[in-house]
């Protein structure tokens, strides 16, 4: 589900759920989904914990939003970020929100700026609760921005995990299941599914999906590595790219 690169996005850090070595590979994965209008990170600047964002905050001109910590145990710096979160919200600037956070505190703002029809990317560790994954568009795990994949891995950078044998991927019924369903949901007469639209099929059902937790750069690697679907790609002419459908293969003997 990644857009055009033209809407509007506030990204809302909240930095004391949030680590500051993952800053540089956030912004360039929100840049899928558009520009970064707004880009600001809460938190109490005051003390020590918050010392090592200095220099992300700086490189990537993050503006800091200072909200002290009045009570030990209460969590001040989600009431700012909510309040704040609201105000860009009534002032129509935006055409969606990147909420950066492993909190489940955030549950409820998600599903109030998507009840405003706003899209709402989420970002955090794979230990965030599933109901602030559930109330995004679309959630993307911190873990899978952390290594480049193999393929496109520049030298000297970690690569990605291990990609998943295709032995594994087929026993994985949750997975067989979503992709076969996306497909043939998305699929024509012949069973024929491009695979942008199988893409965001997944996304409506499982904001959570990425084709990198299985160790892919793409889904079209994904698909093809489960052996399970056919392929092809299509010149749509123009000089445009060529264009990936997929097909299930118990689809040809139909």
């Amino acid at each position: 589900m990644v857009s055009d690169n033209t809407d509007k996005l506030a990204v809302l850090i909240d930095a004391d759920n949030a680590q500051p070595g993952m800053t540089e590979q956030l912004l360039a994965e929100v840049a899928k989904y558009g520009t970064a209008h707004v880009k600001r990170a809460y938190g109490d600047w005051t003390g020590t914990n918050l010392r090592s964002w200095k220099e992300q905050l700086l490189d990537q001109s993050i503006q800091p939003i200072q909200q002290f910590a009045y009570t030990t145990g209460k969590n001040a710096t989600d009431a700012a970020m909510i309040i704040d979160a609201m105000d860009l919200l009534y002032s129509g600037r935006f055409d969606g929100f990147c909420l950066v956070s492993s909190d489940s505190d955030f549950t409820r703002l998600a599903a109030r700026i998507r009840e405003s029809g706003l899209t709402v990317y989420g970002f955090g560790e794979r230990k965030t609760p599933k109901p602030f994954v559930a109330a995004c568009d679309k959630f993307v795990y911190i873990e899978n921005l952390t290594y480049a994949p193999i393929s496109t891995a520049p030298t000297g950078a970690p690569p990605m995990s291990v990609p998943t044998r295709a032995s594994k991927l087929k026993q994985d019924t949750t997975l067989v299941v979503l992709l076969r369903n996306a497909v043939e949901a998305a699929s024509d007469e012949d069973g024929w599914a491009a695979l942008a639209s199988v893409g965001q099929i997944i996304t409506k059902q499982r904001p959570d999906f990425d084709a990198r937790t299985y160790g892919y750069a793409k889904l079209s690697e994904l698909i093809a590595a489960t052996t399970l679907f056919d392929l092809d790609r299509r010149s749509p002419g123009d000089g445009k790219a060529k264009v990936v459908y997929a097909r299930d293969k118990r689809h040809q003997g139909s």
